[in-house]
């Protein structure tokens, strides 16, 4: 099991990728530590899915926990619906510490990082350009019917920096109405972090140079790097029940008030 961003650009692209040099595929190789995830993969590859989040969490000596958890009913079913400041590290933080409560958990993931083949047992995923298949819709639906705690990061995308602050943007409301459907409670969550200026000044040019791809998300491999040796306080927030998000406000204003209360939860 290995990552090869030279055979892997080959194999999506390959009219393209033969034409690109290869001071930049080593370029490539660095930013995304290729060396240094490949080292994970082989050391770790005997684990399950939630040990590998665990042991790659330690080898990076970072330390987190949850405040707020020990207040939720154990026997309830729920939604975890939380920020996005890290595009992985916080997935695999909130997927340990739901896991140590409830005895398992279900990411909800663009199915693009189903690549990632030592955490798929606790991916859940979603095609979010296009229309999605019957297999993985099947599976979506079948996870909400089931009792798994569910988390969702219902941004979609890592948090922007807008106006100077670190910020989500707008939430999807499909949770909201899978909240409805499946009777689940939703669970407010709340990352405190950040990544680097490199990242947040080049979205910001990106954007307004009105370049419409992502190319600041070439380099979240090495913004979650940057997070070795650090500590976090994950806050979990008291349960909307799903009976509530019936009355009133359409789905989307729940959307943007459970966001609202989830960035209330910063301490």
């Amino acid at each position: 099991m290995e990552v090869n961003i030279k055979k892997i650009l080959e194999s999506k692209s390959p009219a393209i990728a033969k034409w690109i040099p290869n001071f930049a595929i080593k370029y490539l190789r660095k930013i995304i530590h290729e060396d240094e995830v490949n080292r994970y993969l082989n050391d770790f590859e005997s684990l399950s899915s939630i040990d590998f989040a665990r042991a790659t969490l330690k080898r990076m000596n970072i330390s987190y926990r949850a405040e707020g958890l020990t207040d939720i009913d154990p026997n309830g079913r729920y939604i975890f619906a939380s920020n996005h400041p890290f595009g992985g590290l916080d997935g695999m933080m909130i997927a340990d510490i739901i896991n140590s409560k409830f005895g398992d958990s279900k990411l909800i993931v663009n199915d693009i990082l189903m690549n990632l083949t030592p955490l798929t047992d606790i991916f859940v995923p979603i095609n979010k350009h296009g229309k999605q298949d019957i297999e993985k819709a099947t599976t979506y639906n079948n996870t909400f019917n089931s009792n798994v705690p569910i988390v969702t990061f219902p941004a979609g995308l890592c948090s922007r920096r807008k106006n100077g602050v670190v910020i989500d943007s707008e939430w999807k409301h499909s949770f909201i109405k899978k909240a409805i459907q499946s009777k689940r409670d939703i669970v407010p969550v709340y990352f405190d972090g950040k990544l680097s200026d490199f990242f947040y000044n080049l979205s910001s040019i990106r954007t307004k140079l009105g370049v419409k791809a992502n190319i600041e998300m070439l380099y979240l491999v090495d913004e979650m790097f940057k997070q070795s040796g650090g500590s976090f306080v994950i806050q979990i927030g008291k349960p909307i029940s799903w009976k509530e998000l019936q009355n009133g406000a359409s789905n989307k204003k729940w959307a943007g008030k459970v966001k609202e209360i989830a960035y209330a939860l910063k301490k």
